[in-house]
């Protein structure tokens, strides 16, 4: 009973922030525009490097196409650049010291509203553009996953993608109690993840060593193994350790950014005191 009770506070949390988040419809359509006008440039610069020599590329034209329109759609879940300020504001104005005295893990909660706060964006922002991108002409149309059980391991990669970026997120809030100011530490991983993770060059197109590595960090498993899933270009080998990867970097981060909220919040100063 006690189980189920705390579960239900979390929930609450998500929801209140979930139908907060779908109240920014205006945002919503800014943004819609900027990742059309984002997504066209991204196609069209990739297809003046395939017209050279397709068979030099790691990926067909038609999968980098459907991996950009899918990054473009779905690009609440995966980024890790739209942090929250209203955390930050809590963090750096003292008034942490008011979710203190709740009786919640301020862990537990902060992670709920994240989820919330992205599943909100992403549902006002994917169907129009997938819609589009399914609407455009060959060969700059997104096609869908070869069968079936892709898609369902798609969905199940995008979840854990999505709790993975969360999770890191959790870190960086997390390292903030040790700062004067956010800036510098949200500054340094915003622009080192985005390219880690394939958001301005998908990883297959790296340098065969560098694409090892980067295709083991935590950063890879956010969004470029849903979205390499989603084509249907894996093995099914390849599949399964995208999906090993990302389950390992999910239990590792959360227990990094647990254990760091502990300590910060074990740690905490607030106006001096």
């Amino acid at each position: 009973m006690k189980s189920g009770f705390t579960i239900r506070k979390y929930q609450s949390f998500f929801r209140l922030r979930f139908v907060m988040g779908l109240q920014y419809r205006a945002a919503a359509l800014a943004g819609i525009t900027t990742q059309f006008a984002w997504g066209f440039l991204a196609i069209m610069a990739f297809s003046a490097f395939y017209e050279t020599d397709p068979a030099a590329f790691p990926m067909s034209f038609q999968d980098t196409v459907t991996y950009i329109w899918l990054q473009q759609a779905f690009l609440a879940l995966f980024n890790t650049w739209m942090l929250e300020n209203e955390i930050f504001d809590t963090i750096s104005g003292g008034n942490i010291a008011y979710e203190l005295c709740r009786p919640i893990r301020i862990y537990n909660m902060w992670i709920a509203r994240s989820l919330a706060n992205r599943f909100s964006r992403a549902v006002l922002r994917c169907l129009p553009i997938l819609i589009v991108a399914f609407l455009v002409p060959a060969p700059y149309r997104m096609v869908l996953p070869p069968d079936v059980p892709t898609f369902l391991l798609f969905v199940l990669s995008a979840v854990l993608g999505t709790s993975v970026a969360t999770a890191f997120c959790m870190i960086v809030y997390g390292l903030t109690f040790f700062t004067i100011s956010p800036q510098g530490v949200r500054i340094l991983f915003a622009s080192l993840v985005d390219f880690l993770a394939g958001g301005i060059i998908p990883i297959p197109f790296m340098p065969d060593g560098v694409r090892r590595v980067m295709e083991l960090l935590p950063f890879a498993s956010m969004q470029n193994a849903p979205l390499r899933i989603f084509t249907g270009s894996l093995s099914a080998q390849e599949t399964a350790r995208m999906l090993g990867l990302q389950f390992f970097w999910l239990i590792a981060l959360v227990l990094i950014g647990s254990s760091l909220c502990r300590v910060a919040e074990r740690k905490a100063c607030i106006q001096g005191g």
